[in-house]
């Protein structure tokens, strides 16, 4: 009997820690945010902006992958491409502003302009919880538009 509960203790230990494994392995890492953004931006300049649009929005694409997915804005905060809302696209939304009242747009274009890059951080819904929860998200810019990807923390 002994022999048995230690095996059910052990079976609950690996599985919990495999469990957490799996669930880590659902969210994006910061990482791999900013290589999405950057191969976005090395489609753009390879195929034109137009090509890398559309691959963009293509939620079975390659900038889309778990809670990761690419968007891009012009300089003046008009939603250009999006890997997760499609109904954004055209959108002018640089007075956008999240839960708790921050204008992220407007800060993400004011980091593209005067840095080139950066990482900002804001409250946005992720698409796997359908939650609202913090994001940080590294933007950068290419042009006249601004390439973003971001990891819900």
């Amino acid at each position: 009997m002994k022999k048995l509960v230690m095996f059910g203790l052990a079976a609950l230990v690996v599985f919990g820690l495999t469990g957490n494994g799996f669930a880590a392995e659902k969210r994006g890492t910061a990482t791999e945010a900013e290589a999405m953004v950057k191969k976005a931006i090395a489609m753009a300049k390879a195929k034109g902006n137009d090509a890398a649009f559309a691959e963009v929005n293509n939620k079975n694409g390659q900038f889309t992958d778990r809670d990761l997915y690419v968007f891009v804005y012009d300089i003046n905060g008009k939603v250009m491409a999006h890997g997760q809302n499609l109904k954004m696209i055209g959108k002018e939304l640089i007075d956008m502003k999240d839960a708790d009242g921050k204008a992220f747009v407007k800060e993400r274009v004011e980091i593209a302009m005067t840095k080139g890059s950066g990482w900002q951080d804001y409250k946005f819904t992720n698409p796997l919880t359908k939650q609202i929860e913090q994001k940080r998200a590294y933007v950068e810019r290419h042009g006249d538009l601004i390439f973003g990807s971001g990891i819900y923390k």
